[in-house]
């Protein structure tokens, strides 16, 4: 479901996009095909996860992607595409990981929401083990 945003939160969004670099969705359909050395993250909330996904993605909720990040990606120089509904959170995402010294860092233009009107694939996690 889109949320309107507000104002502060789309200027917010619009000077770090200034800052990073996004990926097109068919860009990431070719490097999924490709199987390539690179990292996928889904910065969305469990609930919108586990709703679907793009398949191979990695879930790393924009809440505590600081947190974890450098478990889940050691290497700071790695290639890192994320991705949220509609590519706002994704884009604050990468402002915040380059901050943080991660240098080849992308947002999927679009999001979600941009990835499931091209109709390209997605996946279902399967719930976790009772």
């Amino acid at each position: 479901m889109a949320h309107q945003h507000s104002p502060g939160f789309l200027k917010l969004v619009a000077e770090a996009k200034t800052r990073i670099l996004e990926i097109a969705a068919p860009a990431v359909l070719r490097k999924l095909q490709d199987k390539s050395g690179w990292h996928l993250l889904d910065v969305r909330e469990a609930e919108e996860y586990a709703a679907g996904r793009i398949p191979g993605a990695q879930h790393l909720c924009k809440g505590i992607l600081e947190r974890d990040i450098e478990a889940a990606v050691p290497d700071s120089n790695a290639e890192i595409v994320l991705y949220c509904g509609g590519g706002y959170r994704s884009a604050l995402a990468a402002d915040t990981l380059q901050k943080m010294g991660y240098t080849r860092v992308r947002s999927l233009a679009g999001g979600w929401r941009g990835w499931l009107e091209a109709g390209f694939p997605t996946e279902t996690p399967a719930p976790p083990a009772l």
